[in-house]
């Protein structure tokens, strides 16, 4: 049974939930075309927040090449509007380097069913047949972190290497319709917001399944004590490849939305800087925290996009000393800094409260 100490908080906590939900959906009847855009952009990264969230702040693995999974989503649905766009000739791009006939793997993309699909499943695959050679050799740290580097390089070097089949370093891009409707109209901008708005709500509430139940909780006990874990008969294997599976997936949802919203895509998505910069959405939030990571997504996309705008030459400089800041001075994020504060304000007015009972005497019953 709740205590009355625990069901208010609950009950806020419902309510500003509910609020922010509110907030979104309605956002097109009191934003601009272009504050929308950006708005929508930000939510596609917080799924990819709340992936790697629940990879690095609730299983303690750090990824530092997410940017192939959001990539690789990005590039399948990128690969069913240029073939919508294109009709029944062959994309643009690979008349050029002399190809006659369309790519058999190309050949399925024609379907949307099967695109939104591959986008979620390829990630997905990836990551997990990665984790089975890591995870099962116990190789864990920063030998994991330099591996998924390493596979940022190679997939990179492979996109960029195979031009008349993925477009090279421009990309995929002049693709303008979905379903029969243009991408650039009101109605459709505001319909694939809304979808991403959606996919946020969902991706966030499956996270928070997982995290209150024991898959959760085998996570976190994986995460402060993996040997330890191991010795209570559990597999830390087994739930790390699960933990990076889901966690990619979401990558690759992202990696989808955000193309919609953006009309483009190239190898430069799928880099070691963008990778950098989704860690760096669920540090600046509060890893362990899965509202974090979505605070942290909105608050960095939109001053990445102010102060790349204003300082082009300095936004890197920025982003680095912002990570050493966060790391060393603030490694709960915001919502850890908020919990602290508030712990501060419940000890003092313990504190007050002390002090008061101890200057009134208690009463002895006498009127």
């Amino acid at each position: 049974m709740l205590t009355s100490a625990i069901l208010p908080r609950r009950v806020w906590l419902l309510i500003g939930y509910a609020v922010a939900a509110a907030a979104l959906f309605s956002a097109p009847l009191y934003l601009s075309d272009f504050r929308l855009n950006l708005l929508a952009k930000c939510l596609a990264f917080a799924i990819v927040a709340l992936g790697l969230d629940l990879l690095w702040g609730y299983t303690g693995i750090l990824s530092l090449g997410h940017g192939v999974f959001f990539g690789l989503g990005a590039y399948a649905m990128a690969m069913h509007l240029k073939l919508v766009s294109s009709g029944s000739r062959l994309p643009d791009f690979m008349d050029w380097m002399g190809l006659t006939k369309l790519p058999w793997f190309w050949e399925p993309f024609k379907s949307f069913a099967f695109a939104a699909l591959m986008g979620i499943i390829i990630p997905a695959v990836l990551a997990l047949v990665l984790g089975f050679f890591t995870f099962r050799n116990r190789i864990r740290g920063v030998y994991f972190t330099i591996l998924t580097q390493a596979l940022v390089i190679i997939t990179v070097t492979l996109f960029v290497g195979q031009q008349a089949y993925t477009g090279g370093t421009n990309g995929l891009t002049g693709y303008t319709k979905m379903f029969g409707y243009s991408l650039k109209s009101d109605t459709a901008k505001t319909m694939v917001y809304l979808v991403t708005v959606v996919a946020l709500l969902l991706s966030f509430l499956l996270c928070r399944y997982l995290v209150k139940s024991r898959f959760g909780k085998v996570l976190r006990a994986i995460r402060d004590g993996e040997n330890r874990t191991r010795f209570l008969g559990y597999d830390p294997s087994s739930y790390q490849m699960a933990a990076f599976a889901v966690s990619a997936g979401l990558a690759g949802l992202a990696g989808m939305l955000f193309v919609l919203h953006v009309g483009i895509v190239s190898p430069t998505m799928m880099a070691i800087v963008p990778s950098i910069e989704m860690v760096l959405l669920v540090a600046i939030g509060g890893r362990g925290t899965l509202i974090g990571a979505v605070i942290g997504a909105v608050i960095m996309t939109q001053a990445k996009s102010e102060l790349s705008a204003s300082y082009p030459d300095f936004w890197l400089f920025f982003l680095g000393a912002l990570f050493i800041v966060v790391t060393v001075f603030l490694p709960g994020g915001i919502v850890g800094l908020i919990r602290q504060l508030r712990q501060k304000l419940t000890r003092r007015r313990n504190e007050n409260d002390i002090n008061l009972n101890s200057i009134v005497p208690e009463s002895n019953g006498v009127v």
